[in-house]
C-alpha cells in the first residue's frame, strides 16, 4: 500500500491504476489476458461500440479489511449481471470464471493502490465491454474487447451518510417500458445525465425517476437503487425497468437477518406519505439516506427525515454491510471472496 497517498482525502473521482487488463474476444473465443500500463485503447472508428451503443459494464469494490486480508463483495454477482446485460444486446459474454480471474489479477497488479483499513475508501474495479467490429449497417459486433480498469476511491457523496434530498419529476424517464433498463448498457445513462443536472442545480443529490409507462409508481433513484422502511417493513420498488443491484439484494437479505419483512413490489409515489426511513442503494454510494422527496410537478414535498439524520433501520443496514465487506463481522451468506496478494 502507498503510504504516500492521502487517502482520507480521495473522492469517487478517477485515479488511473498502475494496470490495466484487456481480454479480446475472435473468431468465437476469448482470448489471453493482457496486461496493460496504457490508459487509452484504440478503437475502429466505425465500431459498433460508438455508433450503435453496444457497450455494458459493471462496478464492484475490493476491501482491505480490519484482519489484514483483502476482499472482493459479491464479485460472481457482478459476473452474473454483465454476462446478462451482454446476451441482452448480442455480445460475447465473458464467463464467470475469466471475470473472477480478471478481478484478482487486477488486484494483485494494484496492490499498493488498495487503501487502508480505517481509511473509508476503498479499490473500485469498472469492467467494460466494448463491440469493436466495424460497421456501417446497423449489426451486432462479432469481436470484442473487455477491459478491466480500476481506482482508489473514496465515498461517493461528500456529505458522508446523512440525509440529502431527491425530487421527482415527470419532465425526464431513466429509460423506456419494455427497454434496457434492467441491464447495465452505458446508454441508460446518457440522458440520465441531463436530469441529474437539473437536479443538482435545484440542489437535489438525484432525481428519483418514476414508472416510464404510467408515472405513478417509484422507479430508480439517479443511478442507484430506491428502498424505503415503513414500520416493519423493507420496500423496494419492483419492475422490468429497473436494474437488480447487488447492493440492495444484499439489504434485502440483511433485513430479513433483522427480522424484517421484505417486499419488492410496485410502489405508488403517494406512499411516500407513509414511510419512516428511504435510501438510494448501490455499489458507489452503499446507501444515501434521504431526507424529503419534492414533487417539482405538483409541489408536494414527502418528508422523510424532519430531524435529517438517518434513520435506525438505514443505519443498521448500512454498517452491517460494510462491516461484512470490511471482515470486522462473519460473512454468513458467502458474500465475500478473500483475494491472496502474494
Amino acid at each position: 500500500m502507498d503510504n504516500e497517498i492521502d487517502w482520507s482525502s480521495l473522492t469517487f473521482d478517477y485515479t488511473p491504476a498502475d494496470f490495466n487488463l484487456r481480454c479480446h474476444f475472435r473468431d468465437g473465443e476469448w482470448g489471453e489476458i493482457e496486461v496493460s500500463t496504457d490508459n487509452e485503447i484504440s478503437l475502429p472508428i466505425a465500431a459498433t461500440c460508438l455508433h450503435y451503443g453496444q457497450e455494458v459494464f459493471e462496478g464492484l469494490k475490493i476491501f482491505a479489511g480490519a484482519d489484514g486480508h483483502v476482499r472482493a463483495f459479491r464479485m460472481a454477482d457482478n459476473a452474473r449481471r454483465i454476462i446478462d446485460s451482454a446476451e441482452a444486446v448480442i455480445m460475447a459474454p465473458v464467463t464467470v470464471d475469466l471475470f473472477c480471474r480478471m478481478v484478482e489479477k487486477i488486484v494483485r497488479l494494484n496492490a499498493r493502490l488498495i487503501p487502508p483499513y480505517g481509511t473509508g475508501a476503498s479499490f473500485y474495479i469498472r469492467p467494460v465491454e466494448l463491440g469493436i467490429t466495424p460497421q456501417i449497417a446497423v449489426r451486432h459486433s462479432t469481436e470484442f474487447v473487455f477491459i478491466m480498469m480500476a481506482s482508489p476511491v473514496g465515498p461517493y457523496f461528500r456529505e458522508g451518510f446523512c440525509p440529502t434530498p431527491i425530487c421527482v419529476t415527470r419532465r425526464y424517464d431513466r429509460v423506456a417500458p419494455c427497454g434496457t433498463g434492467r441491464w447495465k448498457v452505458g446508454g441508460n445513462y446518457a440522458y440520465s445525465l441531463t436530469a441529474g443536472k437539473m437536479a443538482h442545480e435545484l440542489g437535489y443529490s438525484s432525481v428519483l425517476y418514476l414508472d416510464p409507462k404510467e408515472k405513478k409508481y417509484l422507479d430508480e433513484c439517479g443511478p442507484a437503487n430506491f428502498f424505503a422502511i415503513k414500520g416493519d417493513t423493507y420496500i423496494t420498488p419492483k419492475s422490468d425497468s429497473i436494474l437488480p443491484s447487488i447492493t440492495n439484494m444484499s439489504f434485502m437479505q440483511l433485513a430479513r437477518d433483522m427480522g424484517l419483512k421484505v417486499e419488492q413490489r410496485r410502489i405508488l409515489l403517494e406512499e411516500l406519505a407513509e414511510v419512516d426511513e428511504a435510501a438510494a442503494c448501490g455499489t458507489a454510494a452503499v446507501a444515501a439516506p434521504v431526507s424529503r422527496v419534492d414533487d417539482l410537478d405538483t409541489g408536494r414535498s414527502y418528508v422523510i427525515s424532519p430531524d435529517n439524520r438517518p434513520g435506525p433501520i438505514t443505519t443498521e443496514l448500512y454498517h452491517r454491510l460494510r462491516a461484512i465487506q470490511y471482515g470486522e463481522q462473519p460473512d454468513t451468506h458467502g458474500w465475500t471472496t478473500v483475494i491472496d496478494l502474494d
